[in-house]
């Protein structure tokens, strides 16, 4: 696997797509998840947190899975907005509109699962963000399954946040929109509750997932509240999460 794991790393840094490996792929989530530790690792970045995928029906019936996925979000791959993003489009990029927590206290390994409650004590502030998706493997995201997903750095290009309100709690944001345009088109409009039905559900799932725990300063993105917008050098996209503000990306060529 560890061979995978570099072939992943360097078509990410460098560009270029692989093909889908008949049976030399992950085929279980530890092997998935060792794959990701080994691609994170020649990576050699610092960890920002994490980006949780899949926690929509929308996003599950793309990948051809039943269940959300995590992955490390790198700081060589973490923006604030406005930014500017580099694709390749042998990745088959797109966009999605999603929440981003920040946490203000540590979740650590409890040995018991977290409660609702308990998360949203954690969490210190929110803003909204964009994740940048795609494959490093040929033919695009689409049915590409949980394990290959997670392996391939959970299937992140970038993950770009806006503005933080440390006054989430006065939000409810499960009810809370966003509209996600592209080159001044609205794509599609979405709310919270499109990620597990509620943004700490998922910080609440990962938490319980992640063995090493997470730490306070750590950003949780949650998962697509708009679906997927294909993008491609040139493309403008604004994420607007109302009274948590804009989030702007303009695309540009790898």
């Amino acid at each position: 696997m560890g061979d995978l794991a570099k072939r992943i790393w360097l078509c990410r840094r460098d560009g270029g797509a692989l093909a889908v490996p008949t049976g030399g792929g992950p085929l279980t989530q530890e092997e998935a998840l060792a794959v990701q530790r080994e691609a994170v690792a020649y990576a050699g970045m610092a960890r920002v947190g994490y980006k949780v995928g899949s926690t929509s029906a929308e996003a599950q019936k793309v990948l051809g899975t039943h269940e959300p996925g995590a992955s490390p979000v790198l700081t060589g791959f973490f923006h604030e907005s406005p930014a500017s993003v580099k694709v390749d489009l042998s990745h088959c990029p797109a966009v999605e509109g999603e929440f981003a927590l920040r946490l203000g206290n540590d979740l650590p390994p409890s040995g018991r699962p977290y409660s609702f409650d308990d998360v949203a004590d954690a969490v210190e502030a929110v803003a909204g963000a964009i994740e940048v998706v795609g494959s490093r493997f040929a033919g695009g995201l689409a049915g590409k399954g949980r394990f290959l997903t997670t392996a391939d750095f959970g299937a992140n290009i970038a993950l770009v946040v806006g503005p933080w309100t440390e006054n989430w709690r006065e939000l409810n944001l499960a009810a809370h929109g966003v509209d996600l345009s592209v080159d001044g088109a609205l794509w599609d409009s979405g709310t919270g509750a499109r990620a597990l039905g509620h943004p700490l559900n998922v910080l609440q799932w990962l938490a319980d997932k992640q063995e090493g725990g997470l730490q306070a300063g750590e950003i949780v993105s949650t998962g697509t509240c708009t679906g997927l917008a294909e993008v491609a050098p040139g493309n403008y996209v604004v994420a607007n999460f109302g009274t948590l503000g804009r989030v702007e990306i303009e695309f540009d060529l790898f």
